[in-house]
């Protein structure tokens, strides 16, 4: 069994077509899709339709989905209101559907930041330099306790992760299909850069009881995305599409 795995969309509707033209060439019939796909300086309203024309795709909410859905636009963050003005009523009935975390495939459970919380990061963590590093490895098991199934999938941190627990089970972030680079000031300030402009998903593969994973970046027409973010004053968005840093 192999099963494709999505994550952080942010509204890159170029990325997402990539990454699927990509998934669909390999023969990859499953797909899920660990949330936030719409927030951002992108095209929100476009990169839903892509999602809602593949029913196909397993699809639970991120902390961003969750805020389109629970905040009004006046306080929203930035990359909540620009999507939320490009979304029509049947989009943000979609979003309402999702849960925020599920089970696949009897054995692999989706969630988007920790199975408990949709805003912590669970395989990596900023240092107090505001530098992303792998969390140690009590850290990680504490925060899978009481999942007992052999997959446990996240997003959230935008990185590209998998680490095996000692007991064997596998934690998984495929990375960002659509956002390479991005700063926040929660729990500290820190940024989080992967160095390049590629979309990025990772692919799952049962091996008899066990589970592997393979990581792929994608190219795609990224300096577009890059030229559309800085002609909206997006200019952080620009630099992180066209290159994959902040600075």
């Amino acid at each position: 069994m192999r099963i494709a795995v999505i994550a952080d969309i942010h509204g890159n509707d170029l990325a997402l077509e990539a990454v699927l033209a990509d998934i669909d060439r390999r023969g990859i019939r499953e797909i899920v899709n660990l949330g936030d796909h719409l927030s951002g300086a992108l095209n929100a309203g476009r990169t839903a339709d892509i999602l809602l024309s593949r029913a196909d795709i397993a699809c639970i909410a991120g902390n961003h989905d969750r805020w389109l859905l629970e905040k009004q636009p006046d306080a929203m963050g930035s990359w909540d209101r620009r999507a939320h003005a490009q979304l029509a009523a049947h989009h943000l009935d979609w979003l309402t559907q999702l849960p925020p975390t599920r089970l696949v495939a009897g054995s692999v459970f989706l969630c988007h930041g920790t199975p408990a919380a949709d805003t912590t990061y669970w395989l990596d963590e900023p240092s107090g330099e505001g530098v992303m590093q792998l969390s140690p490895v009590e850290r990680i098991e504490a925060l899978a306790g009481g999942i007992d199934h052999p997959v446990l999938l996240c997003g959230h941190t935008h990185i590209a992760r998998a680490v095996r627990l000692r007991d064997g089970r596998l934690v998984v972030n495929p990375g960002s299909v659509g956002s390479p680079a991005y700063d926040d000031d929660e729990p500290v300030p820190h940024k989080v850069e992967t160095g390049t402009p590629h979309a990025r998903y990772a692919v799952i593969e049962r091996h008899g009881d066990r589970w592997d994973a393979t990581f792929h970046l994608v190219d795609y027409d990224h300096m577009a995305m890059a030229r559309l973010a800085e002609s909206r004053g997006e200019l952080d968005w620009a630099r992180a599409l066209a290159t994959g840093w902040l600075s």
